[in-house]
């Protein structure tokens, strides 16, 4: 098996948290809500959300449109505003001409996540995606991980890495599984307990080319 890199996607490949917040505040605006709301929006959707958490709201804020409408509204809107940067979708390119096999492993619901995996044009460069929704398991579950890996083609153990920024989730769940690490830090320091990442990279193009310098050396 060649080398295999799975990547989460909430703000490693893509800014979830700016394209929550300016979805919550043009919602906010359309409605005319108050300050007040603006905030228990932002709230609600701040770690994850899925059409429960819009049942939640609506009867909060007295809302006309069903939990489902209100859903599938956030689902389009978070998808037309969630970005990859085009440095990260030529990373990939690349890291699967060096031989890599590039997987996404995500926590969330499935058809907002692959909403934006296609808004962005990265399921058009990916072997394979792995939503927990669809499996049944949420990192850092180790089944997780282990249905990625198996849906790249690959398998445990081996030369497999897991690039993501959230230090519970993406890095200590992935080194309990077996798999290496790079940890996205935004500019932060490492101060977890547990497995420590492999390595630290600033930003996932930073990680990107980490790993295909990991291809240069091989050669």
């Amino acid at each position: 098996m060649g080398r295999l890199v799975l990547m989460d996607l909430d703000n490693t490949l893509v800014n979830r948290n700016g394209a929550v917040t300016d979805w919550a505040t043009d919602f906010s605006a359309a409605r005319g809500l108050s300050v007040e709301a603006l905030q228990a929006v932002s709230e609600a959707l701040r770690e994850r959300a899925t059409p429960e958490t819009f049942e939640g709201l609506r009867s909060i804020l007295g809302l006309a449109e069903s939990a489902l409408e209100l859903w599938d509204s956030y689902v389009a809107g978070l998808a037309a505003r969630v970005v990859c940067d085009p440095a990260m979708l030529s990373r990939l390119d690349r890291l699967r001409a060096a031989g890599w096999s590039v997987g996404v492993l995500t926590n969330g619901a499935a058809d907002i996540q692959r909403a934006k995996l296609t808004a962005t044009g990265i399921l058009d460069r990916v072997d394979a995606v792995c939503i927990s929704e669809e499996v049944g398991a949420r990192k850092p579950e180790p089944k997780a991980f282990q249905v990625a890996v198996a849906r790249c083609g690959g398998e445990l153990p081996g030369d497999v890495w897991m690039v993501g920024d959230n230090p519970v989730t993406d890095i200590v769940g992935a080194g309990a599984a077996g798999l290496r690490t790079v940890w996205i830090s935004a500019g932060s320091d490492w101060s977890s307990p547990g497995l420590a990442p492999d390595h630290i990279a600033e930003t996932a193009v930073d990680a990107a080319d980490f790993l295909l310098g990991l291809s240069e050396t091989s050669r």
